[in-house]
């Protein structure tokens, strides 16, 4: 059957033709994956980030161990699955990326414009963590281990014994004058601290003093945007092949040193620690360890970041997207608890080796991945094998975060610009990934850990709890729940009464109450004991600003153009536009045939109204 597609609302009816559409493709506007083998893996390797390795071990240890998994799991149902159902369906419905999905409500489509400026900023830290995993990766080629003892570059402070009490004075003087009893302790640091602090970092003090560029991490920072603008030099098409192996990779890696890891003396202990019988049910009654679960849950399925809503936009349109949606969401709090056991299993046999317990070596994010786990894994045999695998994936789990993260500026350019990228799709995936590398040598610089923290912890954090709370009251207070649902239902049939009372529930009450409470545990960023100067953290807040701020700018702009009295233009801008629906004419049925829409009659409160108009000047049907 010959179908004839038409080029979606606004642009001249011209098809423009993309130079990477496949021949099988639904959609030869757009393109799709090359299969579903490929778009579940992209999504899999998406939301499997850093912080599924490097954060919910420690977070489960700290929060009750093996009782953390109660909340964890609970979040995941409540929150983090219906949220992640719901940028997936909103992508695919439409076939648009994230700022262009807002056609069905024109006021909100600044929340889109932040979720990609937020993509931006994070893709530019982002791979300056890649850079750190290629520099140790290489570094592993030595045997021993640079971070295995106290080599030229350690300074006196270098100790490969644990810190402890080096002297107890119990002394009394004369003249009737005492001192009283104390320890005295010198300060002491392990070699992987120190070659993290004085070799790879070339660290400064703080925020104020810049330093200059690092070079060894400068190149490495070039060797991933290279391999980046190589995945993704033709689009899905080429990055769809590449996570066949990036997305597989890492759960080889975590079996391997799992395996090696239960066979170290020690080992019993990290993971009774991480998970086992040392459980603390009462922990359960702290609103903390339910907080902790539910951001992780948000961060680690990657809400908000558009990056769900690109990529579910190249799925064809009656695509089970609510199934893929339950298996990504599994997959990924399946590796987090998996991870657990490979991480802790090596840090138990650390502690061992140390005489200390696990609490004491127990750490997150860089000081995991980078100090403890190196150090531990310094103590193996054939370390620097174990060292390569480690820090490769860490590379691998990176580049899967990356190559989403780029497809949402690149989407977002062709939707919003066809004529001009839609047929020079290579540029458009190398032209960002140059220009981010120049934005991201000052995070290389001698103070750039302090910049990759600073932009992690506001940019990343508290804007993405703003755009995924703004996300749910647009889509179901505005455009309206029950219309969503049924838009939802012409993509993969129809749902009992049961299955949709389960999602309006969390939509709309149950997820934006947790949103709510986790914005309000905010609290200012710092690297270790280093503090942010009073400037560091208004430049975060001017950060968030320029990333939140296009949400009322764009709001103002639409009702300032849309014509009528103040409330026809405020009814108009929260209504969908004439060229909202499914992409393709063959896939719009009876709600959207013959350019009908569901418009409010005079309201833009909760209720949907079943009244449609016909436009007079469609331009896609």
């Amino acid at each position: 059957v010959a179908v004839n597609y038409i080029m979606v609302g606004g642009r001249n009816d011209i098809l423009t033709k993309n130079s990477h559409v496949g021949s099988n493709d639904e959609n030869i506007d757009r393109g799709n994956w090359t299969n579903k083998r490929e778009y579940m893996l992209s999504m899999i390797g998406y939301a499997v980030v850093l912080g599924n390795v490097w954060r919910f071990p420690y977070l489960a240890y700290k929060n009750g161990g093996g009782a953390f998994l109660i909340p964890y799991f609970i979040m995941l149902i409540v929150a983090g699955i219906p949220l992640f159902f719901l940028e997936s369906s909103f992508g695919q419905f439409c076939s648009q990326g994230p700022v262009n999905v807002w056609r069905a409500l024109p006021i909100f489509q600044g929340v889109g414009v932040t979720m990609v400026l937020v993509s931006t900023l994070v893709a530019i830290y982002y791979n300056v963590i890649i850079a750190y995993s290629l520099y140790y990766m290489f570094a592993s080629f030595q045997s021993p281990l640079p971070w295995s003892d106290c080599f030229y570059w350690s300074n006196s402070n270098c100790s490969l014994t644990p810190r402890g009490t080096l002297l107890t004075a119990n002394m009394t003087l004369w003249e009737n004058g005492t001192c009283p009893e104390g320890n005295i302790s010198i300060p002491v640091q392990s070699p992987s601290e120190q070659y993290w602090d004085l070799v790879a970092l070339q660290r400064f003090s703080s925020l104020d003093e810049t330093g200059p560029v690092v070079w060894h991490l400068a190149l490495c920072l070039l060797l991933g945007w290279l391999l980046i603008a190589a995945a993704l030099y033709k689009g899905i098409k080429s990055s769809g092949k590449v996570v066949y192996f990036t997305s597989t990779f890492p759960y080889v890696v975590l079996l391997i040193l799992l395996i090696r890891g239960v066979t170290l003396e020690g080992a019993r202990d990290g993971i009774e620690f991480y998970i086992g019988s040392q459980s603390n049910l009462a922990k359960l009654c702290e609103a903390e360890v339910w907080r902790d679960a539910a951001i992780h849950i948000f961060y680690s399925l990657s809400i908000a970041w558009g990056g769900v809503t690109a990529l579910s936009s190249y799925n064809k349109f009656h695509n089970n997207v609510f199934k893929d949606a339950l298996i990504v969401c599994l997959t990924n709090c399946g590796t987090s608890v998996f991870a657990g056991f490979a991480i802790f299993s090596i840090l138990g046999h650390m502690a061992h080796v140390y005489g200390k317990p696990v609490s004491e070596v127990a750490q997150a994010g860089f000081g995991l991945a980078f100090i403890a786990y190196p150090d531990a894994l310094s103590k193996l045999p054939i370390s620097p094998l174990w060292s390569i695998l480690f820090f490769f994936m860490l590379l691998t789990l990176g580049l899967d975060s990356q190559f989403a993260g780029i497809e949402v500026i690149s989407t977002c350019l062709q939707d919003a610009f066809p004529e001009n990228f839609k047929s020079k799709n290579s540029i458009v995936y190398v032209a960002p990934c140059a220009i981010l590398f120049l934005l991201g040598l000052p995070c290389v610089t001698q103070a750039g850990i302090y910049w990759v923290t600073l932009i992690d912890q506001f940019c990343a954090g508290f804007v993405l709890l703003i755009a995924a709370l703004l996300e749910l009251i647009g889509v179901f207070y505005i455009y309206g729940g029950n219309r969503f649902i049924k838009d939802i239902e012409m993509m993969i049939g129809t749902r009992s009464s049961l299955f949709w009372l389960w999602w309006r529930a969390c939509w709309f009450f149950i997820s934006p109450v947790i949103l709510v409470w986790s914005l309000l545990t905010f609290s200012p960023p710092s690297y270790g004991t280093v503090q942010y100067p009073a400037w560091g953290v208004a430049l975060g807040w001017c950060m968030i600003a320029f990333c939140l701020i296009w949400i009322p700018l764009i709001a103002v702009w639409k009702i300032h153009t849309s014509q009528g009295n103040p409330w026809q233009r405020l009814c108009a801008v929260c209504s969908p536009v004439e060229s909202w629906g499914p992409y393709l004419e063959v896939h719009h049925g009876e709600r959207y045939a013959d350019g009908r829409r569901y418009y409010r009659k005079n309201s833009v409160h909760l209720q949907d109204n079943n009244v449609y108009i016909i436009p007079n000047n469609l331009t896609r049907l």
